[in-house]
């Protein structure tokens, strides 16, 4: 059997929108499935981490066509030291990012790689003329990518899988974007005939299922997942009481009550504030370094820009406690995010601001990892802190999870196998 998988995001792309497909393509032949990969040939990648073109299998076929990207013209009229980091909006835009803003939110539906759509389908028809294949999956944000196996399938009548890693109209910057009443009806118009449209539909999340079920009734839930062991005895935990949070972390995921409550256990907890050290691994909204200037906390805090993902893991598996945050949205209980199942592999206590009935919180339940506080809890917060700091104190800071093998890449990609010998 033998499927297209239509991305954007391949290495040498660095952070997790490239993970998911990377590790199902690694594991697919395994199950009878050869997959054949197109993206982009000359692409303008925010973070990148060549180390992950090594796990590209050999022997696959990775079809590239070049795609021109109003981002790189747009950032040739902006101040390099203003601009904003990938995955964040800005919260006070000059007059000059508030039109780009409005632009891009307004005329480039779905997103800025809307132009790769047209040359895509006619390549791809060429190819796949050539070339047959059973199933095509195209896997988005950004969500043009839907778009061109929305055509492929109404041109050519085969197959589609839809992969959602994030959700549409409810991903969570959507309610920032400077809409017009049109341009939202727009996107919900075509993110509604995807779902109709597509033959399956791929959710990372039991919320996201619940939703697009009433639009396809193949909608399956695969959640993303771990990959690489570090080995055992090549780390040393973190001699402080280290907090450490990797990934990026918008305004929206900045955990305000987090800091609120480690600014009070300085002061209340004897000997606290000499032990324990907050790690910020990844690109930082400025909102989040104020509020840690408005705790205090800087002094606190190791501040590191962006590692390669093998260097990731490292830091993971040596740190006491790891953060996770979720974002303060609308969409929130839905939110599961990728780095979760790698703090899983990690087997180190997991400390994360969600709300308590989300999707996220189930996962850490049902795995005992770690525990969960909502956004506004305060109070438990330090209580929670306070336990795993006294833990650490007696040298007893450990975690015994369980029904985590559950997320290995390759059992996933068993379930995806299954999913796409259904189609």
């Amino acid at each position: 059997m033998k499927v297209l998988i239509i991305t954007y995001y391949w290495p040498p792309s660095g952070g997790s929108g490239v993970q998911r497909w990377l590790k199902f393509v690694k594991y697919l032949q395994d199950f009878d499935i050869t997959p054949v990969v197109y993206t982009v040939d000359n692409p303008s990648y925010a973070l990148l981490d060549k180390t992950l073109e090594n796990e590209i299998p050999k022997n696959i076929e990775v079809l590239k066509q070049p795609i021109r990207e109003p981002n790189t013209l747009l950032s040739l009229f902006k101040n390099k030291q203003k601009q904003v980091s990938s995955g964040f909006l800005s919260s006070k835009p000059s007059f000059f990012e508030k039109k780009m803003q409005y632009i891009r939110a307004n005329y480039f539906i779905p997103d800025a790689r809307k132009f790769w759509i047209k040359p895509s389908v006619k390549y791809l028809i060429e190819y796949l003329n050539q070339n047959p294949v059973d199933v095509i999956i195209t896997t988005g944000p950004p969500h043009s990518m839907h778009l061109i196996g929305l055509e492929l399938q109404e041109k050519l009548n085969i197959k589609w899988l839809a992969d959602f890693r994030d959700p549409w109209t409810d991903i969570d910057y959507f309610h920032q974007l400077p809409l017009t009443k049109k341009a939202k009806e727009k996107h919900f118009s075509l993110e509604k005939e995807v779902l109709k449209k597509a033959t399956g539909v791929l959710v990372v999340s039991n919320t996201m299922k619940e939703k697009y079920l009433k639009y396809n009734s193949k909608t399956h839930v695969i959640t993303n997942g771990f990959d690489t062991f570090v080995e055992e005895n090549t780390v040393h935990l973190d001699t402080k009481f280290t907090l450490a949070h990797i990934g990026m972390m918008n305004a929206d995921r900045n955990p305000i009550v987090l800091w609120e409550a480690l600014s009070e256990l300085i002061v209340e907890k004897e000997g606290f504030a000499k032990d324990f050290q907050i790690k910020l691994i990844g690109k930082l909204a400025e909102e989040v370094k104020k509020s840690l200037q408005k705790e205090r906390l800087t002094e606190y805090t190791e501040f590191i820009n962006y590692l390669r993902h093998n260097e990731v893991l490292l830091h993971q598996k040596a740190a006491q406690v790891l953060l996770l945050a979720v974002n303060k949205v609308p969409a929130a209980k839905g939110i599961i995010t990728g780095k979760i199942f790698e703090y899983l592999q990690a087997k180190r206590p997991i400390l994360a601001i969600a709300p308590i009935n989300g999707d996220l919180a189930e996962i850490i339940k049902n795995t005992k990892a770690g525990f969960v506080v909502d956004f506004e809890e305060k109070q438990k917060m330090k209580q929670v802190v306070l336990d795993l700091y006294l833990l650490y104190k007696e040298n007893k800071l450990t975690i015994s999870s369980e029904n985590i093998e559950q997320y290995h890449r390759e059992n996933l990609t068993k379930q995806l196998s299954e999913i796409i010998k259904n189609l």
